[in-house]
């Protein structure tokens, strides 16, 4: 099947090569699960995304049309992700890697200065009974297929908004949720072959945030935010290495510094683990503000390790 043929689940013309490694990025088709998408294609996976948009779908996979296949997926409908996941394993007998980044935001919700009594109830829905709810239910599926084959990775995408007042109360509960869903999915899964994980992403530059025009967001230079592309060299460093226990929360910008990965322009992207990990959270205070980079430096300042019982500072 040429990837340019928006996939719905049911059908089944590709087959991949024996041997090659099998991801799917759910989310795929703008941000953070567009970029992963594209840099696992770059680093030799054969990629599926899900999405709803066909037209977005088809620009993630754009001068990647050998590699990287989309399936049109609404995540609240699990029939329609159980079949997704069927239609992955007829046509490619396994599945090596779930990136869940999948998620739905209210209407007109743009988080920031929103308290949680000027917000709708309904905010919940989205956020929880859709978003961390989507996370649960691919998981699942993935388990389906890795646990019988003896290996595998899931992957949460979450962020320093579990730890620290970030964004709104459904937000930090959702992210929190994310990261004691990757250490008990983990627990379940041991002596299976099978690795959970979630991530802790920092500020990252995509299309919406670029748009504003901004050169730094609360004292935090975007220069220094994370690429899409960047989360998905890492992930696809880290699936595999054995330094990663499973259950543990990876800090993104952390692991690529040790590891020589860096965004699009080479440069490389600042931890904020001085503004949520490690330093005091109220009121929260930025790496750039602190002019740390890291966890020594952290600990110097302010008498703490900086690091949660189950995060790799990697």
């Amino acid at each position: 099947m040429n990837a340019a043929e928006l996939s719905t689940p049911g059908e089944s013309t590709h087959h991949s090569p024996a041997g090659q490694r099998i991801a799917l990025v759910t989310g795929g088709s703008r941000g953070v699960g567009k970029g992963v998408a594209r840099a696992l294609a770059d680093a030799g996976w054969t990629v599926y995304v899900t999405g709803r948009s066909a037209e977005r779908l088809a620009d993630t996979i754009a001068g990647h049309e050998d590699s990287i296949f989309p399936i049109e997926v609404d995540h609240a409908d699990d029939a329609r992700v159980e079949a997704a996941f069927d239609e992955i394993r007829t046509r490619s007998g396994r599945l090596d890697l779930l990136v869940n980044n999948v998620w739905t935001n209210p209407e007109g919700f743009m988080g920031f200065g929103s308290k949680f009594w000027e917000r709708p109830v309904d905010d919940w829905d989205p956020l929880i009974g859709i978003g961390l709810r989507a996370h649960y239910v691919a998981s699942v599926e993935a388990a389906k297929i890795m646990v019988p084959q003896g290996s595998g990775q899931i992957l949460h995408i979450s962020s320093f908004g579990s730890r620290a007042p970030f964004h709104t109360v459904l937000y930090g509960m959702s992210k929190t949720a994310l990261d004691k869903m990757a250490a008990d999915m983990a627990h379940d899964l041991r002596d299976t072959g099978v690795r959970c994980n979630s991530l802790w992403l920092g500020l990252i530059r995509t299309e919406l945030l670029l748009s504003f025009g901004m050169e730094e967001f609360n004292g935090f230079p975007l220069g220094r935010a994370e690429d899409p592309e960047f989360v998905g060299r890492v992930i696809a460093a880290l699936t595999g290495d054995p330094e990663i226990r499973s259950g543990d929360t990876v800090i993104t910008a952390e692991y690529g510094r040790d590891h020589g990965i860096v965004n699009n322009d080479g440069a490389q992207p600042l931890s904020h683990r001085g503004a949520f990990g490690g330093g005091p959270l109220f009121p929260p205070v930025t790496d750039a503000q602190l002019g740390l980079d890291t966890p020594d430096e952290v600990a110097e300042h302010t008498g703490k390790s900086g690091a949660a019982d189950n995060v790799a500072g990697h």
